[in-house]
């Protein structure tokens, strides 16, 4: 990879530089603009010290790390290559791709007469080809997956659809198989698809598919989401697709949006019209520190940001336990009461 290349790819991690600690240096924790950990390989401790905040380049640059015990010193790439313990820079480079959720650079040679290009595998173009290739969810096994989850309430679910035989491939040495999926368009704040997360599920429709990552994403995330409603003063965010449809089901008229991972909820893009933030909160510690991150951001900006917690361990399971009454139950006492009526009764 070209020297410039790893330089965009240290200032693109510097940005969510945050996001990054916590997904790969997770014995660590925030310290004001630091993230303090051992050293690092992760290890427990206070001697390691990366910037949160900065100029994107330069001395004092957000992602920059040293640790005072050692005199190590680098950036984010590093902390990849150190904490997987990787040699070849270009799994480095493909690991803080997949973090970011970028599509890999395009060939620099493209066949002269070539007069159609296919799109990259994995690219925003990709996205939007499998998205247009599906077809509504309404009586597929899409529907069948979701209503076993207790999701019964699917209006307003056009950024989710059905493909019946959507590529899957385990790794890349073994052969490509096929499985019906849900395939849900990832948008900008401008509603333009970047992106698209595939849920692989079994053939009876009835749970995800027995393979090794039956969830996927490909496109451009960072920042971005499935998005159900338009967001206007208020919106309520969450990690995945089944946690942001179970509150829909006694909040019908709240707009939400699916992140799809905590380190993607914690970097979404705010509309500029949002006022008040409900972040839908997964009870582990990925989620709780992506509600922190996401919080801050948004007071920050002068939104006013309000947790919502589940019961158990997120609100699908809560709904899938309990019904939908007590998830009633459980939401209706964290949120504002111009809010119950605006989008329960509205």
């Amino acid at each position: 990879m070209a020297r410039h290349d790893a330089a965009e790819l240290a200032i693109r991690l510097g940005r969510q530089a945050e996001a990054v600690c916590r997904h790969y240096l997770s014995s660590g924790h925030r310290a004001g603009r630091y993230w303090v950990v051992g050293d690092v390989r992760n290890t427990k401790g206070r001697s390691m010290f990366v910037r949160l905040v900065g100029p994107e380049t330069g001395k004092g640059a957000a992602g920059k790390f040293t640790d005072a015990a050692t005199g190590e010193h680098g950036d984010l790439l590093d902390v990849i290559r150190e904490t997987l313990g990787l040699v070849d820079f270009k799994d480095v480079a493909e690991e803080a791709r997949r973090f970011l959720s970028l599509p890999y650079p395009e060939p620099q040679e493209r066949p002269r007469n070539a007069h159609i290009h296919p799109a990259a595998s994995g690219s925003p173009e990709a996205s939007r080809r499998l998205f247009a290739m599906s077809q509504p969810i309404s009586g597929t096994l899409a529907e069948t997956y979701f209503r076993n989850r207790g999701i019964t309430a699917l209006h307003g679910t056009a950024s989710l659809r059905f493909h019946p035989r959507c590529y899957y491939r385990p790794d890349g040495h073994s052969p490509t198989e096929t499985w019906p999926a849900i395939v849900a368009a990832v948008t900008d704040l401008a509603g333009r698809q970047t992106g698209a997360h595939r849920t692989w599920l079994a053939p009876d429709g009835m749970d995800k598919a027995p393979v090794e990552t039956p969830r996927r994403a490909m496109g451009d995330l960072l920042g971005h989401a499935v998005r159900f409603g338009i967001a206007g003063e208020v919106l309520a965010a969450g990690e995945g697709i089944e946690t942001v449809l179970s509150p829909r089901m006694v909040l019908p008229h709240m707009p939400m949006l699916a992140a799809l991972s905590a380190a993607h909820l914690a970097a979404i893009l705010f509309p500029t019209s949002l006022r008040r933030l409900y972040v839908l909160r997964d009870r582990d510690p990925a989620g709780d520190g992506a509600r922190d991150s996401l919080i801050a951001r948004a007071e920050s900006l002068g939104i006013e940001a309000i947790e919502l917690s589940p019961k158990r361990g997120d609100f699908n399971e809560d709904l899938r336990e309990a019904g939908a009454d007590a998830l009633w139950a459980v939401l209706k006492d964290q949120l504002g009461p111009e809010d119950v009526a605006r989008f329960v009764e509205g």
